[in-house]
């Protein structure tokens, strides 16, 4: 957790509403951080539906692998989420601290083992001791309020420099249901599948496997189009609970993820994703600035969004984005290596809306002194468009500093 604030952070923070059916509660553990939160306990009331979705790594960390084991299972009662170790790559030890954290947990809650789910972040490699948990959890069980969402988001939080949280209120059916949000992240971001960590309340009564699928749509667009260095973690997490507590005000029970009351309900949701998804974008580690990657005249979509990535995650991108420099020919750089259909000569580049390259050659407008003026903007949109299709996409990410270098480079220190 850094001590100065990313210059890109929000300038409000949301109230977040209380939502029925969850309560949560934050400690000290001790598990690497001094005087600092670092554990998460969310209780959820009985029937609570879950789903998630998970980092597709092949080096998973062991708190991914109990929760993927258990989400089948369609219900939640608590959920432990901890920072400052990631109990990611250590084998059979990391397995048991897993069963020993939910079985701390279920005691303490008085559920089955099975309604746990938990999230580790932080060093990998390391040994999770479990054992801290014990005394830990029971307390906070008694200590969790319906509220605190901010304490939370803090409680997890890494080298993120600011907590991430965010809210919708919507109508369903005749009721008013509410949305909370939070993540964590800042780096060893390119989600491929969700985020870093992130979990999503709701008091909306959607049965697990319509859940299962608004979340996985619902990624698409948000988490999965935001990199900060290119890199998958270990323990990308995202969760979604479903109180269903509306029900009594009147929402209507949604077993389909297709079922039409759910329209403005998946906006909102959607819009909750890419909020947080946003805003780990702007805490990306040493960033500087925001950075906009707009494809558009694609073949298809799919080919937008990797020549959008290949953009946002090309090291010499970046830093010339730090060091506010409209440097086009990077831009070309990571069109052409992306794979994907492209040509020369009918490409044009523009930054933050002026047109620097057009028809494969400098724009013949071109003019270095309004463009230098437009890179000292903290926000930078950076627009290609190919001429190729009708296939559009859009990324998020960050510059690429000596601080980004400065926190990865002694982060285990």
């Amino acid at each position: 957790m850094s001590s100065s604030v990313s210059p890109l952070a929000p300038k409000t923070v949301p109230d977040m509403p209380v939502i029925a059916g969850i309560r949560l509660a934050t400690a000290e553990a001790g598990i690497r951080y001094k005087n600092r939160t670092d554990v998460l306990l969310a209780v959820m009331d009985k029937g609570t539906a879950v789903a998630g979705v998970f980092t597709k790594s092949k080096c998973p960390s062991a708190p991914v692998e109990w929760c993927r084991a258990r989400l089948k299972g369609g219900k939640a009662r608590a959920l432990v989420v901890n920072s400052g170790n990631a109990n990611a790559f250590t084998g059979k030890t990391g397995r048991a601290s897993t069963a020993l954290t939910a079985k701390i947990a279920a005691k303490a809650v008085g559920c089955s083992e099975s309604e746990i789910f938990l999230a580790s972040t932080g060093v990998i490699g390391e040994p999770l001791d479990a054992t801290k948990f014990d005394g830990v959890l029971g307390r906070l069980v008694e200590t969790a309020e319906p509220g605190n969402y901010l304490a939370a988001a803090k409680a997890i939080m890494t080298t993120d420099t600011f907590p991430k949280v965010a809210t919708a209120t919507v109508k369903l059916g005749k009721a008013k249901v509410t949305i909370n949000g939070m993540a964590k992240g800042a780096g060893m971001i390119a989600p491929d599948m969700a985020t870093m960590l992130s979990f999503i309340f709701t008091d909306a009564p959607i049965a697990p496997a319509a859940l299962q699928a608004l979340l996985k749509s619902g990624v698409e667009d948000t988490f999965n189009a935001v990199t900060i260095d290119g890199d998958t973690s270990t323990s990308d997490t995202l969760l979604a609970f479903a109180t269903g507590a509306a029900a009594a005000q009147g929402a209507p029970k949604i077993s389909r993820a297709s079922d039409p009351r759910l329209k403005a309900f998946v906006k909102a949701f959607n819009q909750v994703l890419a909020n947080l998804a946003e805003q780990v974008a702007r805490d990306g580690e040493g960033a500087r600035k925001l950075v906009e990657i707009t494809v558009e005249g694609a073949k298809t979509k799919a080919s937008a969004r990797k020549i959008a990535m290949s953009i946002a995650n090309s090291p010499l991108v970046k830093t010339a984005i730090a060091g506010e420099d409209a440097n086009w020919g990077r831009v070309v750089m990571a069109v052409g290596k992306a794979g994907e259909p492209a040509d020369r000569d009918k490409l044009s580049i523009s930054f933050n809306g002026i047109r620097v390259a057009k028809s494969g050659a400098r724009d013949p407008s071109y003019d270095e002194a309004q463009v230098s003026e437009a890179m000292k903007a903290p926000e930078i949109a950076i627009k290609v468009s190919l001429g190729l299709g009708k296939g559009r996409d859009r990324v998020l990410t960050c510059d690429l500093t000596k601080e980004y270098v400065a926190i990865n480079g002694d982060y285990r220190s």
